[in-house]
Protein backbone atom coordinates (compact mmCIF):
# COMPACT_ATOMS: atom_id res chain seq x y z
CA UNK A 1 0.00 0.00 0.00
CA UNK A 2 1.02 3.58 -0.44
CA UNK A 3 1.60 5.69 2.63
CA UNK A 4 -1.66 7.61 2.33
CA UNK A 5 -3.59 5.30 0.00
CA UNK A 6 -5.38 2.09 0.69
CA UNK A 7 -7.43 -0.27 -1.39
CA UNK A 8 -11.13 -0.25 -0.66
CA UNK A 9 -13.42 -3.24 -0.24
CA UNK A 10 -17.00 -3.02 -1.43
CA UNK A 11 -18.94 -5.72 0.39
CA UNK A 12 -21.66 -7.58 -1.46
CA UNK A 13 -25.12 -7.64 0.11
CA UNK A 14 -25.60 -10.52 2.53
CA UNK A 15 -28.44 -11.94 0.44
CA UNK A 16 -26.08 -12.39 -2.52
CA UNK A 17 -23.49 -14.49 -0.66
CA UNK A 18 -23.46 -18.27 -0.84
CA UNK A 19 -22.85 -19.88 2.55
CA UNK A 20 -22.79 -23.44 1.23
CA UNK A 21 -19.73 -25.68 0.79
CA UNK A 22 -19.53 -24.75 -2.89
CA UNK A 23 -19.21 -21.02 -2.16
CA UNK A 24 -16.50 -19.10 -4.02
CA UNK A 25 -15.94 -16.76 -1.07
CA UNK A 26 -12.20 -16.29 -0.50
CA UNK A 27 -10.86 -17.41 2.88
CA UNK A 28 -8.58 -14.63 4.11
CA UNK A 29 -5.99 -15.85 6.57
CA UNK A 30 -4.73 -13.61 9.37
CA UNK A 31 -2.35 -11.02 7.94
CA UNK A 32 -0.53 -10.02 11.11
CA UNK A 33 2.59 -8.00 10.31
CA UNK A 34 4.37 -7.31 13.57
CA UNK A 35 7.54 -8.91 14.96
CA UNK A 36 7.66 -10.30 18.47
CA UNK A 37 8.97 -7.57 20.78
CA UNK A 38 10.12 -7.57 24.39
CA UNK A 39 12.49 -5.69 26.68
CA UNK A 40 14.08 -2.48 25.45
CA UNK A 41 12.39 -2.85 22.05
CA UNK A 42 8.94 -2.68 23.68
CA UNK A 43 10.02 0.43 25.57
CA UNK A 44 11.27 2.10 22.40
CA UNK A 45 8.03 1.26 20.57
CA UNK A 46 6.06 2.65 23.52
CA UNK A 47 7.98 5.92 23.47
CA UNK A 48 7.49 6.25 19.72
CA UNK A 49 3.76 5.53 19.93
CA UNK A 50 3.33 8.03 22.76
CA UNK A 51 5.31 10.66 20.87
CA UNK A 52 3.24 13.49 19.38
CA UNK A 53 5.55 13.60 16.38
CA UNK A 54 5.89 9.93 15.47
CA UNK A 55 2.92 8.30 17.22
CA UNK A 56 0.12 9.12 14.79
CA UNK A 57 2.20 8.19 11.73
CA UNK A 58 3.34 4.89 13.24
CA UNK A 59 -0.22 3.96 14.23
CA UNK A 60 -1.45 4.77 10.73
CA UNK A 61 1.20 2.50 9.22
CA UNK A 62 0.44 -0.32 11.66
CA UNK A 63 -3.28 -0.21 10.90
CA UNK A 64 -2.61 -0.19 7.19
CA UNK A 65 -0.11 -3.05 7.24
CA UNK A 66 -2.56 -5.18 9.20
CA UNK A 67 -5.41 -4.52 6.72
CA UNK A 68 -7.60 -2.47 9.07
CA UNK A 69 -7.70 0.40 6.59
CA UNK A 70 -8.67 -1.86 3.73
CA UNK A 71 -11.29 -3.99 5.46
CA UNK A 72 -12.70 -1.57 8.06
CA UNK A 73 -11.70 2.07 7.63
CA UNK A 74 -12.33 2.33 3.89
CA UNK A 75 -14.94 -0.39 3.57
CA UNK A 76 -18.26 0.18 1.82
CA UNK A 77 -21.12 -1.63 3.57
CA UNK A 78 -24.85 -1.28 3.17
CA UNK A 79 -25.80 -2.78 6.56
CA UNK A 80 -26.76 -0.45 9.42
CA UNK A 81 -24.59 -0.67 12.56
CA UNK A 82 -25.47 -3.07 15.38
CA UNK A 83 -24.02 -1.68 18.59
CA UNK A 84 -25.07 -4.29 21.18
CA UNK A 85 -25.49 -8.02 20.42
CA UNK A 86 -28.73 -8.49 22.35
CA UNK A 87 -30.89 -11.31 21.02
CA UNK A 88 -34.65 -11.68 21.19
CA UNK A 89 -35.59 -14.93 22.85
CA UNK A 90 -36.44 -17.85 20.60
CA UNK A 91 -37.46 -21.29 21.84
CA UNK A 92 -35.14 -23.69 20.02
CA UNK A 93 -37.00 -26.78 21.28
CA UNK A 94 -33.87 -28.16 22.89
CA UNK A 95 -33.89 -31.86 23.70
CA UNK A 96 -33.54 -33.53 27.11
CA UNK A 97 -33.76 -30.33 29.17
CA UNK A 98 -35.17 -29.19 32.49
CA UNK A 99 -36.82 -25.78 32.50
CA UNK A 100 -35.46 -23.40 35.11
CA UNK A 101 -37.87 -20.61 35.99
CA UNK A 102 -36.50 -17.11 36.35
CA UNK A 103 -37.96 -16.50 39.80
CA UNK A 104 -36.04 -19.34 41.47
CA UNK A 105 -33.31 -18.42 43.96
CA UNK A 106 -29.69 -19.31 43.13
CA UNK A 107 -29.87 -22.11 45.69
CA UNK A 108 -33.00 -23.54 44.05
CA UNK A 109 -31.41 -23.28 40.61
CA UNK A 110 -28.37 -25.21 41.82
CA UNK A 111 -30.57 -27.94 43.25
CA UNK A 112 -32.30 -28.31 39.88
CA UNK A 113 -28.87 -28.51 38.22
CA UNK A 114 -27.73 -31.20 40.66
CA UNK A 115 -30.85 -33.20 39.81
CA UNK A 116 -29.78 -33.00 36.15
CA UNK A 117 -26.42 -34.65 36.84
CA UNK A 118 -25.83 -38.31 35.99
CA UNK A 119 -26.12 -40.72 38.89
CA UNK A 120 -23.49 -42.86 37.21
CA UNK A 121 -21.05 -41.63 34.65
CA UNK A 122 -20.88 -42.97 31.13
CA UNK A 123 -18.11 -45.55 30.93
CA UNK A 124 -15.23 -44.61 28.66
CA UNK A 125 -15.63 -46.13 25.23
CA UNK A 126 -12.57 -48.35 25.53
CA UNK A 127 -13.42 -49.34 29.08
CA UNK A 128 -10.16 -48.09 30.59
CA UNK A 129 -9.98 -46.02 33.75
CA UNK A 130 -9.02 -42.37 33.18
CA UNK A 131 -5.67 -41.27 34.58
CA UNK A 132 -7.17 -37.91 35.57
CA UNK A 133 -10.22 -37.82 37.81
CA UNK A 134 -10.80 -34.26 38.94
CA UNK A 135 -12.51 -33.53 42.24
CA UNK A 136 -15.86 -31.90 41.55
CA UNK A 137 -18.17 -29.54 43.41
CA UNK A 138 -20.17 -32.55 44.61
CA UNK A 139 -16.98 -34.27 45.83
CA UNK A 140 -16.18 -31.23 47.98
CA UNK A 141 -19.78 -31.01 49.20
CA UNK A 142 -19.77 -34.66 50.22
CA UNK A 143 -16.37 -34.34 51.90
CA UNK A 144 -17.53 -31.31 53.91
CA UNK A 145 -20.87 -32.95 54.78
CA UNK A 146 -19.21 -36.12 56.03
CA UNK A 147 -16.52 -34.30 58.00
CA UNK A 148 -13.66 -35.78 55.97
CA UNK A 149 -12.37 -32.27 55.46
CA UNK A 150 -13.45 -28.77 56.47
CA UNK A 151 -13.08 -25.48 54.59
CA UNK A 152 -10.49 -24.34 57.14
CA UNK A 153 -8.45 -27.50 56.59
CA UNK A 154 -8.58 -26.86 52.84
CA UNK A 155 -7.37 -23.28 53.24
CA UNK A 156 -4.51 -24.44 55.46
CA UNK A 157 -3.56 -26.94 52.76
CA UNK A 158 -3.57 -24.19 50.15
CA UNK A 159 -1.25 -22.00 52.18
CA UNK A 160 1.01 -24.95 53.06
CA UNK A 161 1.43 -25.65 49.36
CA UNK A 162 2.40 -22.00 48.79
CA UNK A 163 0.09 -21.94 45.80
CA UNK A 164 -0.87 -18.32 46.18
CA UNK A 165 1.93 -17.37 43.81
CA UNK A 166 -0.85 -18.07 41.28
CA UNK A 167 -3.50 -16.19 43.24
CA UNK A 168 -2.18 -12.65 43.18
CA UNK A 169 -4.52 -9.67 43.07
CA UNK A 170 -5.71 -9.30 39.55
CA UNK A 171 -3.74 -7.60 36.73
CA UNK A 172 -2.89 -3.95 37.48
CA UNK A 173 -0.98 -2.09 40.19
CA UNK A 174 -3.37 0.84 40.40
CA UNK A 175 -6.96 0.07 39.41
CA UNK A 176 -8.02 -0.97 42.91
CA UNK A 177 -6.95 2.46 44.17
CA UNK A 178 -8.94 4.33 41.53
CA UNK A 179 -11.96 2.04 41.67
CA UNK A 180 -12.14 0.56 45.19
CA UNK A 181 -14.69 -2.18 45.58
CA UNK A 182 -17.65 -1.67 47.90
CA UNK A 183 -19.57 -4.86 47.23
CA UNK A 184 -19.41 -8.21 45.47
CA UNK A 185 -20.35 -8.49 41.81
CA UNK A 186 -23.78 -10.05 41.32
CA UNK A 187 -22.31 -13.34 40.05
CA UNK A 188 -20.14 -13.60 43.17
CA UNK A 189 -23.08 -12.81 45.46
CA UNK A 190 -25.04 -15.63 43.88
CA UNK A 191 -22.18 -18.07 44.40
CA UNK A 192 -21.88 -17.06 48.05
CA UNK A 193 -25.62 -17.62 48.52
CA UNK A 194 -25.08 -21.17 47.30
CA UNK A 195 -22.34 -21.80 49.86
CA UNK A 196 -19.35 -21.34 47.57
CA UNK A 197 -16.05 -20.73 49.35
CA UNK A 198 -13.95 -18.14 47.54
CA UNK A 199 -10.28 -18.98 48.02
CA UNK A 200 -8.58 -16.12 46.18
CA UNK A 201 -8.20 -13.86 43.19
CA UNK A 202 -6.11 -15.14 40.31
CA UNK A 203 -3.41 -13.51 38.23
CA UNK A 204 -4.26 -12.39 34.70
CA UNK A 205 -2.97 -10.50 31.70
CA UNK A 206 -3.00 -6.81 32.62
CA UNK A 207 -6.38 -5.25 31.75
CA UNK A 208 -7.14 -8.28 29.61
CA UNK A 209 -5.01 -6.63 26.92
CA UNK A 210 -3.26 -9.77 25.71
CA UNK A 211 -3.52 -13.51 25.23
CA UNK A 212 -0.42 -14.88 26.96
CA UNK A 213 -1.04 -14.24 30.66
CA UNK A 214 2.48 -12.82 31.08
CA UNK A 215 2.11 -10.03 33.66
CA UNK A 216 5.17 -7.82 34.33
CA UNK A 217 3.82 -6.81 37.77
CA UNK A 218 2.89 -10.17 39.27
CA UNK A 219 4.68 -12.69 37.08
CA UNK A 220 3.58 -15.02 34.33
CA UNK A 221 0.68 -17.38 34.90
CA UNK A 222 2.14 -20.77 34.09
CA UNK A 223 0.55 -23.79 32.48
CA UNK A 224 0.20 -26.76 34.88
CA UNK A 225 0.92 -29.18 32.01
CA UNK A 226 4.29 -27.51 31.46
CA UNK A 227 5.33 -24.63 33.72
CA UNK A 228 7.60 -23.26 31.01
CA UNK A 229 4.54 -22.55 28.83
CA UNK A 230 1.87 -19.88 28.89
CA UNK A 231 -1.51 -20.48 30.50
CA UNK A 232 -3.20 -18.25 27.93
CA UNK A 233 -5.14 -15.10 28.55
CA UNK A 234 -6.56 -13.09 29.75
CA UNK A 235 -8.15 -15.22 32.50
CA UNK A 236 -4.84 -17.03 32.89
CA UNK A 237 -4.72 -17.76 36.58
CA UNK A 238 -8.33 -18.94 36.66
CA UNK A 239 -7.52 -21.65 34.11
CA UNK A 240 -4.28 -22.59 35.87
CA UNK A 241 -5.78 -23.08 39.35
CA UNK A 242 -8.62 -25.24 38.02
CA UNK A 243 -6.26 -27.29 35.87
CA UNK A 244 -3.89 -27.82 38.79
CA UNK A 245 -6.71 -29.11 40.99
CA UNK A 246 -6.64 -26.22 43.45
CA UNK A 247 -10.35 -25.59 43.04
CA UNK A 248 -13.11 -27.08 40.87
CA UNK A 249 -14.35 -23.81 39.35
CA UNK A 250 -13.18 -20.27 38.67
CA UNK A 251 -14.72 -17.24 36.96
CA UNK A 252 -13.31 -14.98 34.26
CA UNK A 253 -14.52 -12.39 31.78
CA UNK A 254 -14.46 -13.41 28.12
CA UNK A 255 -14.03 -10.38 25.85
CA UNK A 256 -12.16 -12.08 23.03
CA UNK A 257 -11.84 -15.70 24.08
CA UNK A 258 -10.36 -14.77 27.46
CA UNK A 259 -12.10 -17.68 29.19
CA UNK A 260 -12.10 -20.24 26.38
CA UNK A 261 -8.48 -19.75 25.26
CA UNK A 262 -6.82 -20.40 28.65
CA UNK A 263 -9.32 -23.18 29.35
CA UNK A 264 -8.27 -24.95 26.15
CA UNK A 265 -4.55 -24.41 26.74
CA UNK A 266 -4.78 -25.70 30.31
CA UNK A 267 -7.05 -28.65 29.57
CA UNK A 268 -10.27 -27.60 31.32
CA UNK A 269 -13.84 -26.70 30.31
CA UNK A 270 -14.60 -23.07 29.43
CA UNK A 271 -18.19 -21.79 29.03
CA UNK A 272 -19.14 -18.35 27.72
CA UNK A 273 -22.94 -17.91 27.86
CA UNK A 274 -25.15 -15.78 25.62
CA UNK A 275 -24.72 -12.01 25.94
CA UNK A 276 -27.05 -10.93 28.74
CA UNK A 277 -27.48 -14.38 30.27
CA UNK A 278 -25.37 -13.48 33.32
CA UNK A 279 -25.76 -10.04 34.96
CA UNK A 280 -22.70 -7.81 34.89
CA UNK A 281 -23.54 -5.70 37.92
CA UNK A 282 -20.26 -5.10 39.74
CA UNK A 283 -18.05 -6.29 36.87
CA UNK A 284 -15.50 -3.75 35.62
CA UNK A 285 -16.99 -2.41 32.36
CA UNK A 286 -13.83 -2.56 30.23
CA UNK A 287 -15.56 -3.76 27.05
CA UNK A 288 -19.28 -3.67 27.60
CA UNK A 289 -20.59 -5.01 24.27
CA UNK A 290 -18.18 -7.94 23.89
CA UNK A 291 -17.11 -8.91 27.41
CA UNK A 292 -19.14 -11.53 29.29
CA UNK A 293 -18.66 -13.40 32.56
CA UNK A 294 -17.60 -16.97 31.83
CA UNK A 295 -16.92 -20.17 33.74
CA UNK A 296 -13.77 -22.31 33.91
CA UNK A 297 -14.35 -25.75 35.39
CA UNK A 298 -12.66 -29.11 35.65
CA UNK A 299 -15.73 -30.89 34.29
CA UNK A 300 -18.82 -30.11 32.24
CA UNK A 301 -20.94 -31.04 35.27
CA UNK A 302 -19.33 -28.33 37.40
CA UNK A 303 -19.76 -25.75 34.65
CA UNK A 304 -23.47 -26.65 34.62
CA UNK A 305 -23.85 -26.17 38.39
CA UNK A 306 -22.04 -22.84 38.29
CA UNK A 307 -24.00 -21.69 35.25
CA UNK A 308 -27.26 -22.47 37.05
CA UNK A 309 -26.14 -20.50 40.11
CA UNK A 310 -25.14 -17.27 38.35
CA UNK A 311 -27.40 -17.15 35.28
CA UNK A 312 -30.54 -15.08 34.87
CA UNK A 313 -30.78 -11.30 34.84
CA UNK A 314 -31.74 -9.35 37.93
CA UNK A 315 -35.56 -9.21 37.67
CA UNK A 316 -35.70 -5.42 38.02
CA UNK A 317 -33.17 -5.07 35.18
CA UNK A 318 -34.71 -7.60 32.85
CA UNK A 319 -35.27 -6.18 29.34
CA UNK A 320 -38.32 -7.34 27.41
CA UNK A 321 -36.19 -9.40 25.03
CA UNK A 322 -34.79 -11.61 27.79
CA UNK A 323 -36.15 -15.14 28.17
CA UNK A 324 -38.42 -15.86 31.11
CA UNK A 325 -36.83 -19.29 31.58
CA UNK A 326 -33.53 -21.12 31.29
CA UNK A 327 -33.06 -24.67 30.04
CA UNK A 328 -30.62 -26.97 31.80
CA UNK A 329 -29.47 -30.19 30.09
CA UNK A 330 -30.25 -33.55 31.63
CA UNK A 331 -26.70 -34.86 31.48
CA UNK A 332 -27.25 -38.63 31.68
CA UNK A 333 -26.81 -38.53 27.92
CA UNK A 334 -28.66 -41.07 25.83
CA UNK A 335 -28.98 -41.58 22.12
CA UNK A 336 -32.46 -40.08 22.40
CA UNK A 337 -30.79 -36.75 21.59
CA UNK A 338 -31.06 -37.04 17.86
CA UNK A 339 -30.75 -35.05 14.66
CA UNK A 340 -28.00 -32.77 15.93
CA UNK A 341 -26.35 -30.93 13.05
CA UNK A 342 -22.83 -29.55 13.45
CA UNK A 343 -21.77 -26.86 10.97
CA UNK A 344 -18.12 -27.02 9.94
CA UNK A 345 -16.24 -24.54 7.75
CA UNK A 346 -13.36 -26.69 6.54
CA UNK A 347 -10.90 -23.97 5.51
CA UNK A 348 -11.32 -22.22 8.84
CA UNK A 349 -11.35 -25.44 10.88
CA UNK A 350 -8.04 -26.51 9.32
CA UNK A 351 -6.31 -23.11 9.71
CA UNK A 352 -4.32 -24.26 12.74
CA UNK A 353 -1.26 -26.30 13.64
CA UNK A 354 -1.13 -29.89 12.42
CA UNK A 355 -1.45 -31.26 15.96
CA UNK A 356 -4.56 -29.19 16.66
CA UNK A 357 -6.15 -30.02 13.30
CA UNK A 358 -5.54 -33.77 13.56
CA UNK A 359 -6.69 -33.99 17.18
CA UNK A 360 -9.88 -31.93 16.69
CA UNK A 361 -10.78 -33.74 13.46
CA UNK A 362 -10.32 -37.10 15.16
CA UNK A 363 -12.47 -36.05 18.12
CA UNK A 364 -15.22 -34.78 15.84
CA UNK A 365 -15.24 -38.07 13.90
CA UNK A 366 -15.56 -40.03 17.14
CA UNK A 367 -18.46 -37.82 18.26
CA UNK A 368 -20.19 -38.23 14.93
CA UNK A 369 -19.56 -41.96 14.89
CA UNK A 370 -20.92 -42.58 18.37
CA UNK A 371 -24.10 -40.52 18.08
CA UNK A 372 -24.74 -40.41 14.36
CA UNK A 373 -24.92 -36.62 14.36
CA UNK A 374 -24.55 -34.96 10.98
CA UNK A 375 -21.72 -32.67 9.84
CA UNK A 376 -23.01 -29.82 7.67
CA UNK A 377 -20.32 -28.25 5.49
CA UNK A 378 -20.72 -24.48 5.34
CA UNK A 379 -18.85 -21.30 4.42
CA UNK A 380 -18.54 -18.49 6.95
CA UNK A 381 -17.44 -15.43 4.96
CA UNK A 382 -15.11 -12.68 6.11
CA UNK A 383 -13.92 -14.30 9.34
CA UNK A 384 -10.68 -12.29 9.35
CA UNK A 385 -12.69 -9.12 8.71
CA UNK A 386 -14.76 -9.97 11.78
CA UNK A 387 -11.55 -10.29 13.83
CA UNK A 388 -10.41 -6.84 12.71
CA UNK A 389 -13.83 -5.35 13.47
CA UNK A 390 -13.85 -7.00 16.89
CA UNK A 391 -10.35 -5.67 17.60
CA UNK A 392 -11.48 -2.17 16.66
CA UNK A 393 -14.50 -2.53 18.94
CA UNK A 394 -12.87 -4.02 22.02
CA UNK A 395 -9.97 -1.60 21.69
CA UNK A 396 -12.15 1.50 21.43
CA UNK A 397 -14.34 0.38 24.33
CA UNK A 398 -11.40 -0.45 26.60
CA UNK A 399 -9.71 2.87 25.82
CA UNK A 400 -12.91 4.78 26.53
CA UNK A 401 -13.66 2.95 29.77
CA UNK A 402 -10.24 3.91 31.16
CA UNK A 403 -10.40 7.50 29.94
CA UNK A 404 -11.05 9.16 33.32
CA UNK A 405 -7.94 7.79 35.03
CA UNK A 406 -5.68 6.38 32.31
CA UNK A 407 -3.19 9.22 31.90
CA UNK A 408 -2.56 9.92 35.57
CA UNK A 409 -1.66 6.26 36.17
CA UNK A 410 0.29 5.73 32.95
CA UNK A 411 3.61 5.16 34.73
CA UNK A 412 2.14 2.19 36.60
CA UNK A 413 1.05 0.36 33.45
CA UNK A 414 3.15 -2.47 32.10
CA UNK A 415 4.98 -1.63 28.86
CA UNK A 416 2.99 -4.07 26.74
CA UNK A 417 -0.29 -2.71 28.14
CA UNK A 418 0.81 0.84 27.30
CA UNK A 419 1.38 -0.20 23.69
CA UNK A 420 -2.02 -1.91 23.58
CA UNK A 421 -3.81 1.13 24.98
CA UNK A 422 -2.11 3.47 22.53
CA UNK A 423 -3.25 1.28 19.65
CA UNK A 424 -6.74 1.08 21.15
CA UNK A 425 -6.93 4.85 21.22
CA UNK A 426 -6.13 5.10 17.51
CA UNK A 427 -9.53 3.89 16.33
CA UNK A 428 -11.78 6.65 15.04
CA UNK A 429 -15.53 7.00 15.46
CA UNK A 430 -15.93 6.12 11.76
CA UNK A 431 -13.95 2.90 12.25
CA UNK A 432 -16.02 2.02 15.31
CA UNK A 433 -19.27 2.52 13.41
CA UNK A 434 -18.08 0.53 10.41
CA UNK A 435 -17.04 -2.25 12.78
CA UNK A 436 -20.62 -2.34 14.06
CA UNK A 437 -21.87 -2.61 10.47
CA UNK A 438 -19.61 -5.64 10.10
CA UNK A 439 -21.10 -6.99 13.33
CA UNK A 440 -24.60 -6.74 11.85
CA UNK A 441 -23.40 -8.41 8.66
CA UNK A 442 -21.76 -11.31 10.50
CA UNK A 443 -24.81 -11.85 12.67
CA UNK A 444 -26.89 -12.28 9.52
CA UNK A 445 -24.39 -14.85 8.22
CA UNK A 446 -24.51 -16.79 11.46
CA UNK A 447 -28.30 -16.70 11.65
CA UNK A 448 -28.45 -18.26 8.20
CA UNK A 449 -26.06 -21.00 9.28
CA UNK A 450 -28.06 -21.66 12.45
CA UNK A 451 -31.17 -22.10 10.33
CA UNK A 452 -29.43 -25.20 8.93
CA UNK A 453 -27.42 -26.41 11.94
CA UNK A 454 -27.60 -26.51 15.74
CA UNK A 455 -23.98 -25.49 16.43
CA UNK A 456 -20.79 -24.44 14.71
CA UNK A 457 -17.78 -26.60 15.57
CA UNK A 458 -14.11 -25.56 15.47
CA UNK A 459 -10.84 -25.92 17.35
CA UNK A 460 -10.69 -23.54 20.30
CA UNK A 461 -7.22 -22.21 19.53
CA UNK A 462 -4.99 -22.38 16.46
CA UNK A 463 -1.92 -23.43 18.46
CA UNK A 464 -1.16 -25.01 21.81
CA UNK A 465 0.59 -23.23 24.68
CA UNK A 466 3.87 -21.70 23.53
CA UNK A 467 7.01 -21.19 25.68
CA UNK A 468 7.40 -18.32 28.14
CA UNK A 469 10.66 -16.59 27.27
CA UNK A 470 12.67 -14.88 29.97
CA UNK A 471 13.01 -11.64 28.02
CA UNK A 472 9.23 -11.08 28.39
CA UNK A 473 9.00 -11.32 32.17
CA UNK A 474 9.83 -7.69 33.02
CA UNK A 475 8.12 -5.87 30.18
CA UNK A 476 5.56 -8.32 28.87
CA UNK A 477 5.68 -9.19 25.20
CA UNK A 478 4.09 -8.09 21.96
CA UNK A 479 3.46 -11.29 19.99
CA UNK A 480 0.58 -10.55 17.66
CA UNK A 481 1.29 -13.55 15.41
CA UNK A 482 0.77 -16.08 18.21
CA UNK A 483 -2.00 -13.89 19.60
CA UNK A 484 -3.90 -14.03 16.31
CA UNK A 485 -3.50 -17.82 16.23
CA UNK A 486 -4.84 -18.15 19.77
CA UNK A 487 -7.85 -15.90 19.18
CA UNK A 488 -8.73 -17.18 15.69
CA UNK A 489 -11.78 -19.19 16.69
CA UNK A 490 -13.08 -17.07 19.56
CA UNK A 491 -14.44 -13.94 17.92
CA UNK A 492 -18.03 -14.86 17.01
CA UNK A 493 -18.84 -15.72 20.62
CA UNK A 494 -17.92 -12.23 21.76
CA UNK A 495 -18.64 -9.97 18.80
CA UNK A 496 -22.03 -11.58 18.10
CA UNK A 497 -22.97 -12.41 21.70
CA UNK A 498 -23.27 -16.15 20.99
CA UNK A 499 -22.82 -18.88 23.62
CA UNK A 500 -19.74 -21.08 23.23
CA UNK A 501 -18.03 -23.86 25.14
CA UNK A 502 -14.63 -25.54 24.89
CA UNK A 503 -13.93 -29.07 26.10
CA UNK A 504 -10.57 -30.91 26.22
CA UNK A 505 -10.20 -33.50 23.45
CA UNK A 506 -6.53 -34.50 23.50
CA UNK A 507 -2.90 -33.39 23.45
CA UNK A 508 -0.19 -32.37 21.03
CA UNK A 509 3.11 -34.19 20.60
CA UNK A 510 4.50 -32.37 23.64
CA UNK A 511 1.60 -33.41 25.86
CA UNK A 512 -0.06 -29.99 25.84
CA UNK A 513 -3.89 -29.86 25.91
CA UNK A 514 -6.09 -29.17 22.89
CA UNK A 515 -9.70 -27.98 23.06
CA UNK A 516 -12.68 -28.37 20.72
CA UNK A 517 -15.24 -25.55 20.62
CA UNK A 518 -18.99 -25.56 20.03
CA UNK A 519 -20.65 -22.22 19.20
CA UNK A 520 -24.42 -22.17 19.63
CA UNK A 521 -27.58 -20.27 18.91
CA UNK A 522 -28.52 -17.50 21.36
CA UNK A 523 -29.98 -18.90 24.60
CA UNK A 524 -29.14 -22.51 23.62
CA UNK A 525 -26.55 -23.21 26.32
CA UNK A 526 -28.27 -26.51 27.17
CA UNK A 527 -27.47 -27.92 23.73
CA UNK A 528 -23.83 -26.80 24.03
CA UNK A 529 -23.50 -28.48 27.43
CA UNK A 530 -25.06 -31.66 26.05
CA UNK A 531 -22.47 -31.74 23.26
CA UNK A 532 -19.62 -30.88 25.62
CA UNK A 533 -20.68 -33.68 27.98
CA UNK A 534 -20.89 -36.13 25.10
CA UNK A 535 -17.41 -35.12 23.95
CA UNK A 536 -16.06 -35.35 27.50
CA UNK A 537 -17.45 -38.88 27.89
CA UNK A 538 -15.69 -39.98 24.71
CA UNK A 539 -12.33 -38.45 25.67
CA UNK A 540 -12.43 -39.17 29.41
CA UNK A 541 -10.24 -42.26 29.32
CA UNK A 542 -7.47 -40.31 27.57
CA UNK A 543 -7.32 -37.38 29.98
CA UNK A 544 -3.95 -36.99 31.71
CA UNK A 545 -2.85 -35.39 34.94
CA UNK A 546 -0.96 -32.13 34.47
CA UNK A 547 2.65 -32.09 35.63
CA UNK A 548 1.59 -29.79 38.48
CA UNK A 549 -1.50 -31.24 40.14
CA UNK A 550 -2.72 -31.05 43.75
CA UNK A 551 -4.99 -33.73 45.17
CA UNK A 552 -6.82 -31.43 47.57
CA UNK A 553 -9.03 -34.09 49.13
CA UNK A 554 -6.04 -36.43 49.45
CA UNK A 555 -7.98 -39.67 49.29
CA UNK A 556 -6.85 -41.04 45.93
Amino acid sequence: MGLFKSNRVVYKPVKDINLGPDSNEFYLQANVKAPRMTGIVVKIVTWLLESRIFGALLLYILKGNNLIHKHVTNADLEEPPLYVPLHDFEDHKEQEVKCLDFDLTPQEKVQVAINCLPTTYDKPINGTKPSLNRWTIMDYFNAYSSGVITPNMLLISLFTLSIFKWCLLGGTKWLHKQRPFTDDACCVKRLRLCGAMLVGKTNMHELGAGTSGINPHYGASRNPYDASRIAGGSSSGSAAVVSAGLCPVALGVDGGGSVRMPAALCGVVGLKPTFGRIPHDGVIPLNWTVGMVGILAGTVEDSLITYAAISGEIPSHQPSSMPAKINLPRLPLTKSISDIKLAKYGKWFDDCSDDVRICCSHALKKLQGRYGWKIVDVTIPEIEVMRLAHYSTIGAECHTSLDSFRDKNLAEFGWDARVALKIYGAFSSMEYIKAQKIRNRQLQFHRKIFSEADVIVSPTTGVTAYPIQSDALKTGELDYVNGAALIRYSIAGNFLGLPAVTVPVGYDKSGLPIGLQFIGRPWAEATLLHLAFAMQAICLSEYRNPAIYYDMLRTK
